[in-house]
């Protein structure tokens, strides 16, 4: 077999960013996650997307993002449903570099993704090696569940997409309510083992395995939080700083 051919053998990275909270919305003024999600693409000048379905296209949001992001070296651009591009929408995505998923409603999102069709696409890119990343809604919905406020005043468990195993909690720290529903969720039988993250913190997973947990927040931690024997365990992760120590 020739070198040519051993080059398009190699095995592609397939690449997810999960944000428990933070990033440009959350943290204007601290943008070491988001520059942190540009710097594992290998690109001089990545192609990023932000995809808000989560919270219908806001324009204020989307605007945000393309302010935010036009400060840095990379191509912005943004992913609307409601007002879906010309053509193929399964061209636009696979030109992309990165997919940045914002917060919101996950119970919206993925109806939406699967009436479109963006849930096949959006495996299809991760298969290929385009970055995907997200935070809160844009985290858990890349798992087997996730911890969900999408119904109004509650926390429930919610069967998400099962890229990467298990379950995803989000704001484990900023909302007082998350850790609790969690963990009785987890008693109660009704979600899966998995993690949760702090807001600032971010779980980068490389193939199905967590490669590298980074934090834009000197205090901020990852957990796996899992059942064993009827009783919720966690396993804190401590991330890497991403600031000057």
């Amino acid at each position: 077999m020739t070198g040519k051919n051993n080059l398009f053998m190699k095995k592609v990275k397939k690449q997810i960013v999960c944000m428990g909270g933070g990033g440009f919305l959350m943290e204007p003024q601290n943008p070491l996650l988001d520059l942190y999600i540009l710097g594992r693409s290998p690109k001089k000048k990545p192609k990023i997307c932000f995809v808000n379905t989560a919270k219908g296209d806001s324009k204020d949001c989307i605007d945000q993002f393309l302010n935010s992001f036009k400060r840095f070296n990379c191509e912005p651009s943004y992913l609307s449903l409601f007002k879906p591009p010309i053509g193929k929408l399964e061209s636009f995505v696979l030109e992309k570099d990165i997919i940045y998923v914002g917060g919101g409603n996950t119970r919206n999102l993925l109806v939406l993704w699967k009436e479109w069709g963006l849930d096949r696409i959006l495996k299809k890119a991760w298969e290929k090696g385009i970055i995907l990343s997200g935070v809160s809604a844009g985290s858990i919905c890349w798992f087997e569940e996730g911890v969900t406020d999408s119904i109004p005043g509650k926390l429930t468990p919610l069967k998400c997409l099962g890229f990467l195993k298990g379950s995803n909690c989000p704001h484990y720290d900023g909302e007082k309510e998350r850790r609790p529903a969690f963990h009785r969720l987890l008693r109660t039988g009704k979600i899966k083992n998995g993690y949760a993250a702090d807001d600032g913190v971010a779980i980068h997973f490389i193939d199905h395995s967590i490669a590298h947990v980074v934090s834009s927040r000197p205090l901020g931690r990852a957990y796996k939080v899992v059942l064993q024997k009827g009783k919720v365990v966690e396993e804190p992760i401590v991330p890497t700083y991403l600031g000057k120590t």
